[in-house]
């Protein structure tokens, strides 16, 4: 970076670090990453200059922006730009660049005032035309200009700074964000957002907050529809059901290196409680949800079909829904638990995700949380002495051996292999010897 700048100062230009860049390194989270924006010198010359620092391996002409790999890390190198709206969504836009364009004015297209610093590396001077880096002391999230309202991606960017560092968003921006459509978007930038949230933030229930105050839960319903629904607050003295949600969001970061398929759990976590907008009533002096397990999992369902195009991982997340309460209720009548239950469950749901899921749940109430939990503890004991911990149980029959004893192909051979599995789950067949004797006096 350094030997670029000198590069461009001796050209007659000048180099900066922008953006995240100047951002993260006020905040003292230097990266080897940085982006450099490139003042007064035409694109050519700027990308002579950049060829000699590395192996320039994308160049965006259009975009007037370059990515170079040095020995010190991979720069993103660009020319002061000027964009106008041309379209819908965050691609509509006619981007020129200009050279001359001055730093405060090449800042004002940029989203968060804590986003538009600049830093001469050279001298260490940071120019902060905005007020960022009193925004950042303020942990706020403030627009820099009414260009914000041009790209709506901007709405969920505030979700993912606010789950990132914990900031709030500031009234006139929240304001702004909730004038903004995200039906423009399309589904891959979403889930994209929604990754950065749930999976790289610290604070992932501070980003769903957030993009509530800005209105952004208007794309999501099922989600919106959590505001206001209340809790019985001797079991969540937290709140309503979107705080609750919050709360276990963050409280599941503690768990997320061992999640097996983070996306997937942390998506079980955002949705376990959709169900409780639709069942929770007052009934005999308590607010009550019974069966929102079961009703939150068509609602998962409608919920990932607009953030998601991964295949079976709706579905997947929906069985974890429909499923969260089960470690919690087996656990209190652990000694009435038959091996069947636990067998049939683990046909249903990865134990492991499902254990993670409960105790996020039950840790989302602002009340302690035992870890490692009992409840937890129990069940993968439980699943680990029948095998069935890590995946369900394997058929022990197949569909080649009903074939070997001269049944013909048809529905007689799946029927016979469901009543086997049946009996395998409900332990009266153990192994494969008794499997195939069983199988022989079905068809004798």
């Amino acid at each position: 970076m350094i030997a670029l700048a000198s590069a461009v100062r001796e050209a007659g230009g000048c180099a900066y670090l922008v953006g995240g860049a100047v951002r993260d390194r006020l905040l003292g989270r230097p990266g080897r990453d940085a982006d450099v924006e490139i003042h007064g010198l035409q694109p050519e010359v700027v990308e002579t200059l950049v060829a000699a620092q590395g192996k320039v391996h994308l160049v965006g002409r259009q975009f007037a922006v370059l990515h170079v790999t040095t020995p010190e890390g991979e720069l993103e190198v660009s020319l002061p730009r000027r964009e106008s709206k041309t379209g819908p969504g965050h691609k509509g836009f006619a981007v020129h660049a200009d050279p001359h364009l001055g730093p405060h004015e090449a800042a004002r297209r940029r989203d968060f005032t804590v986003n538009a610093m600049l830093e001469d590396p050279l001298t260490g001077e940071v120019i902060d035309p905005y007020g960022g880096r009193e925004d950042l002391r303020r942990g706020l999230l403030r627009h820099v200009s009414a260009a914000f309202a041009e790209d709506p991606l901007r709405v969920l960017r505030a979700g993912r700074f606010a789950a990132r560092f914990g900031w709030r968003v500031h009234a006139e921006t929240s304001a702004l964000c909730r004038r903004l459509d995200l039906g423009e978007l399309p589904r891959e930038r979403i889930e994209r957002e929604w990754q950065e949230i749930l999976l790289n933030g610290a604070f992932p229930g501070q980003g769903v907050r957030v993009l509530e105050a800005c209105g952004a839960l208007r794309a999501f319903p099922e989600l919106a529809a959590l505001r206001g629904v209340p809790q019985d607050p001797v079991w969540h003295p937290e709140g309503d059901v979107l705080t609750h949600t919050a709360l276990c969001l963050d409280a599941a970061v503690s768990l997320r290196d061992a999640m097996d398929d983070p996306w997937l759990e942390m998506l079980a976590v955002l949705c376990h409680d959709l169900g409780k907008a639709n069942t929770t009533v007052f009934e005999r002096g308590r607010w009550r949800s019974a069966m929102h397990d079961e009703t939150g999992a068509p609602l998962t369902i409608a919920l990932l079909a607009r953030i998601t195009e991964r295949a079976g991982l709706a579905e997947a997340v929906a069985a974890l829904v429909r499923e969260h309460l089960r470690p919690g209720q087996l656990h209190l009548v652990r000694d009435q638990v038959g091996d069947s239950a636990i067998r049939r469950l683990a046909t249903r749901v990865d134990l492991r995700a499902l254990v993670r899921v409960a105790w996020a749940d039950a840790a989302g109430r602002r009340m302690p949380m035992p870890q490692p939990w009992p409840a937890a503890e129990w069940l993968l004991a439980r699943a680990e002495s029948l095998g069935v911990r890590d995946a369900a149980p394997a058929p022990l029959l197949q569909g080649r051996d009903v074939l070997a004893l001269g049944v013909p192909p048809g529905p007689r051979v799946g029927a016979l292999l469901r009543e086997a599995y049946e009996s395998q789950l409900d332990g009266g067949l153990a192994d494969r010897d008794q499997a195939l004797a069983w199988l022989r006096a079905q068809i004798t």
